[in-house]
């Protein structure tokens, strides 16, 4: 029997999935019951439907093709906050260091459910996200391609360019603190995900978009990555977050967050999906 997929919303939607093939708040990993909280569904007759190809991606994905640096310094010339690493502007251009390589893939347009006009997943694992990306024929991005569909071939460190922007973005909103018992009793996570959430409806910043046309990539939620690296060892797992959520945190397109294992889940924490090209 495969693993069933349940998204809650206004209405509740179970689907079979098949087997599965960055600056979040604490681990919270006793929270393993909480829905995936995917906002209010689309209309059927605006989704059209399975998404028809378009060149190498289908309709609902952006295609990222170009010449990617594994390293990437940029210099900060005004701070908001040092020692958290948020940085109001940084002077180009970026220092690209080590091998360049060659990438190209398709990635959701959108944080998933990757329709534009709903309110992203929260409270999804980076196990349940690998589901939900499978079901549709895709996976989940690795960290160099989320970090390229972020910054593009211009290396900027946020997506929009050189200086932090929150009428941009969705970042930089002063936020509660967490309740963490309440993640711990399935009765309260829904009440406590919504006294929190300040996340908006996916695409409602039109100048949130990356270089490659990719939106919401910084801010909103946090974003499922894979690390081609971990280290058990080290507590490093395959699960990375990406990107930043709506608080005041680093939101930009180079940092990763990999102290989170596989099965955390947290009111902030979302994800998108990739696969490759046809």
């Amino acid at each position: 029997m495969r693993p069933s997929v349940c998204l809650l919303a206004i209405a509740v939607s179970c689907r079979q999935a098949p087997a599965p093939v960055s600056d979040a708040g604490a681990p919270l990993d006793g929270a393993k019951d909480a829905a995936i909280d995917v906002g209010s569904p689309r209309d059927a007759a605006e989704s059209g439907g399975a998404p028809q190809t378009r060149g190498p991606c289908p309709s609902d994905m952006v295609h990222v093709a170009g010449t990617f640096c594994p390293y990437v310094g940029h210099r900060c010339v005004e701070w908001i906050d040092q020692k958290r690493d948020r940085c109001q502007r940084y002077a180009p251009p970026p220092l690209c260091e080590g091998r360049l390589t060659r990438l190209e893939y398709c990635i959701d347009r959108y944080e998933y459910p990757n329709q534009v006009g709903v309110l992203p997943a929260v409270m999804v694992s980076y196990t349940e996200a690998l589901v939900a990306c499978g079901d549709e024929g895709k996976r989940l991005c690795t960290e160099d391609e989320w970090t390229f569909a972020c910054e593009g071939e211009t290396r900027v460190p946020y997506p929009y360019g050189y200086e932090r922007d929150k009428t941009a973005c969705n970042i930089d909103r002063a936020h509660g603190f967490p309740n963490f018992e309440a993640f711990s009793e399935p009765k309260e996570v829904s009440k406590e995900v919504e006294r929190l959430d300040q996340r908006v409806r996916s695409g409602s910043m039109p100048r949130c978009v990356s270089p490659f046309g990719v939106h919401d990539m910084t801010g909103n939620v946090d974003e499922w990555a894979r690390n081609p690296a971990p280290d058990r060892d080290a507590g490093v797992d395959i699960s990375s977050l990406k990107g930043g959520y709506f608080g005041p945190i680093r939101a930009r397109c180079r940092p990763v967050t990999r102290s989170h294992n596989r099965w955390f889940r947290f009111y902030q924490v979302g994800f998108r999906c990739c696969r490759d090209v046809d």
